[in-house]
């Protein structure tokens, strides 16, 4: 029996603007969340702040994640807030505990309260001030739609997803920056975009590299342990990168087959739309095998009950994976022949 049914839709999208895969409403305006944080990232390192502050993959890894707050994310955070000659005080995205049970005893157990630093989006504020510092703007109000910073980043949005903003719900995210209500068609096309950097300005392609590297090499600074981002990400070995958003937004990027995902949950479960993210993912010739044997719990949950006991599971409906594996079948380069699994 089927107890509960989470409804949503889908966009896969090529990168010269071709649809492939088009379900439920496509183009009704939704807000991304967190699911762009690669997308904003992209100015951290077309500002020259990246360069001019010497970061690394951890911190790149680091500005796209919503990340567990565990010790290494607080502690990567505190450093490079230290390093560009700030401090935890002048991250706007306010506080809240670690997502983990253990991290937020251990700060109990220390005395201590949770920090900005602990904000699930703190890399991604880092990386924002990291920009306004390089560019000699002030940190105070780095989050309000009118600040430079993010002006650049929404133009880039805009930009990959051939969409533009002029008159669109607007709001603030959990973190305190502007969101903007984008269609998922625009949405899975702006992926697209960032994965073929044919489609870019050199500028561009080598920020959009930068970046997927960065994911790829420290998916632990993404998301954190036992997270669907950071498995997913190990389980992909450089095929893909995926991001996650509140609210049941999901997005990924798939360089050889130079396409783009964008996922919305209608009721925000994240458990939806993550097994969503990895059913059609493994519906792509050539990422099968990243979804398969101790990896298919990414496509397919169990639900187990306080003693243990599996009692039930999270699953795509088959007439819709039918729906969009027929429309994927013809996708082909996703993954490359010479790239092993882990």
């Amino acid at each position: 029996m089927v107890e509960s049914r989470h409804r949503g839709s889908l966009a896969v999208m090529r990168s010269d603007g071709q649809p492939i895969a088009l379900m439920g409403d496509v183009e009704r305006l939704i807000y991304p969340r967190s699911a762009i944080k690669p997308l904003q990232a992209l100015f951290l390192i077309e500002s020259g702040a990246a360069d001019a502050f010497n970061l690394g993959h951890r911190h790149l890894a680091l500005a796209c994640a919503s990340h567990n707050g565990e010790a290494d994310h607080v502690d990567t955070v505190l450093q490079w807030l230290n390093h560009i000659g700030l401090a935890e005080a002048d991250l706007e995205c306010g506080a809240h505990p670690p997502r983990r049970g253990k991290d937020r005893k251990r700060l109990i157990l220390d005395g201590r309260d949770a920090g900005a630093a602990h904000n699930n989006c703190s890399g991604k504020h880092t990386g924002f001030l990291s920009s306004t510092k390089h560019l000699g703007l002030s940190t105070r109000g780095y989050i309000e739609r009118a600040h430079p910073v993010q002006t650049a980043v929404l133009d880039i949005l805009a930009s990959l997803g051939d969409t533009g903003f002029d008159d669109v719900p607007e709001g603030f995210d959990g973190c305190g920056i502007p969101v903007v209500g984008i269609s998922l068609h625009s949405l899975a096309l702006a992926f697209a975009r960032f994965a073929d950097h044919e489609m870019l300005s050199q500028k561009r392609a080598q920020a959009a590299q930068r970046v997927f590297e960065a994911m790829v090499d420290e998916p632990f600074m993404v998301a954190g342990t036992d997270r669907w981002c950071t498995r997913a990400l190990r389980a992909g070995s450089g095929a893909f990168i995926v991001k996650t958003g509140a609210e049941g937004v999901f997005c990924a990027a798939v360089p050889r087959a130079k396409i783009g995902i964008a996922i919305k949950i209608d009721d925000g479960a994240h458990r939806a739309s993550e097994s969503a993210m990895g059913a059609v993912l493994a519906s792509i010739p050539g990422l099968e095998q990243c979804f398969a044997g101790e990896h298919s719990n990414l496509v397919t949950t169990s639900v187990l009950n306080v003693a243990g006991r599996q009692v039930g599971e999270i699953r795509p409906q088959a007439q819709s994976r039918d729906e969009w594996t027929e429309a994927l079948k013809g996708v082909r380069g996703a993954r490359d022949a010479s790239l092993s699994h882990s």
